[in-house]
């Protein structure tokens, strides 16, 4: 297993809509051990894999309190969503900033899993929000593009500050 380097906004990569997985090969199980390796050592509790700039519909999550409880999904569709939920999102891609975004509170959602089983399930809350997050990335959308266009201007110059005091 390998940590993947996490792209960080501003970055055009990041704008990239994922293709889907069309087989579950080695190649792909690899990407997904890498992927829950990186994500928990960032630490977070979600990653897509437009963020480690490989641009397949694949995302990892794992909400439990010990870590241990890894999702798999594997070209995720929503099916149905209802409810709203307003809750503070960050995200390993905008490392630091933390705002206010609207979801849906649940979600029926179709994935594909690791064994190339297609299985639908229902989300709630944490997981929900999640899940919707993560599958933004996907479709190349960021939390930030959901808030005004000053503010993500504030956090790109903000980021692009950090990055340059580490350097």
């Amino acid at each position: 297993m390998a940590l993947l380097p996490i792209l960080e906004y501003p970055d055009p990569r990041l704008k990239t809509v994922a293709q889907p997985v069309t087989e579950i090969t080695e190649k792909v199980s690899r990407l997904i051990r890498d992927m829950a390796e990186t994500m928990y050592a960032a630490p977070g509790i979600g990653l897509a894999a437009t963020q480690v700039d490989v641009h397949l519909r694949v995302i990892v999550i794992d909400i439990s309190e010990t870590k241990n409880d890894l999702l798999v999904l594997i070209n995720p569709e929503i099916l149905a969503a209802s409810g709203e939920i307003y809750g503070e999102e960050g995200c390993l891609s905008v490392p630091s900033y933390y705002d206010q975004i609207k979801r849906a509170e649940k979600i029926t959602v179709r994935i594909l899993t690791e064994t190339g089983e297609t299985r639908e399930f229902e989300a709630e809350g944490l997981l929900s929000v999640c899940i919707q997050h993560e599958m933004d990335h996907l479709r190349g959308i960021l939390f930030v593009d959901y808030l005004s266009k000053l503010k993500r201007s504030r956090i790109a110059k903000k980021l692009k500050k950090q990055r340059q005091m580490t350097m």
